[in-house]
């Protein structure tokens, strides 16, 4: 079986950390086509991202109190692993620092977040009932690859392989130099279908967020929301 997003030692799930979950929402459904819906079996009535009918991530609105005041639209990345804790504690053990501790997310599964040693943040996912997002191979729309671009791509590769015990087949790590380059992030890459269409959406849609770029040999459009939430787009290789 060929190894991919959502195995273990994967990321396998993306969260939309929005102050504006409607138009959030309207332009991620508009420019790649995901169906933002609140989903009735889930206790806490959480809004899921969904395409043709599976699940990719899901949206959690700022404006809830569990949040602590100006906290930034961002997006949080969960990494599959066979136990938190202990991953955790090779991840401190590695140079990372621990910003919520391990607990458990009711029955779905146990978490901790954490920031990397070269600066990005992630989240350590032991699956209980919930291990992520699942689709089928090839489909357009869905999670692709990720994608860390920073200042030590080899430092942070070597953190990721130390914390899970093996390397991370599905993450491109890349470097940024100069004093342009931005904080570093996980970045989503999303294969499509057609990346014009994609681009034409966009601006369809008011927004000239768009950028492109060559990477890793692929044409590739970083895709903003007015919060500035980015996805890579990529087009999709059969």
């Amino acid at each position: 079986m060929t190894t991919r997003l959502g195995s273990l030692n994967e990321f396998c799930w993306m969260d939309l950390k929005t102050h504006d979950l409607a138009g959030t929402a309207t332009y991620f459904s508009k420019t790649l086509g995901w169906r933002f819906a609140v989903d009735e079996e889930d206790w806490r009535k959480a809004t899921k991202i969904a395409i043709d009918g599976h699940l990719v991530g899901g949206v959690s609105d700022l404006a809830n109190p569990l949040y602590p005041p100006g906290t930034p639209a961002h997006i949080a990345y969960y990494l599959a692993v066979d136990n938190v804790d202990r991953r955790a504690e090779a991840a401190t053990a590695n140079g990372a620092r621990l910003v919520v501790p391990p607990f458990d997310a009711g029955d779905q599964g146990r978490i901790a977040t954490l920031i990397d040693p070269v600066g990005a943040a992630f989240s350590l996912w032991q699956p209980y009932h919930f291990t992520g997002w699942r689709f089928p191979p090839h489909l357009a729309g869905v999670p692709h690859r990720m994608v860390l671009a920073c200042d030590q791509p080899d430092k942070a590769r070597h953190f990721y392989e130390e914390t899970t015990g093996t390397p991370l087949i599905c993450a491109d790590f890349i470097a940024t130099l100069g004093p342009s380059a931005s904080t570093p992030q996980w970045e989503l890459a999303v294969d499509v279908g057609d990346l014009d269409s994609v681009v034409a959406r966009a601006h369809d849609h008011g927004q000239d967020l768009v950028t492109w770029s060559e990477e890793t040999g692929h044409r590739v459009v970083r895709l903003s929301s007015p919060e500035g939430l980015t996805f890579q787009v990529r087009r999709l290789e059969q």
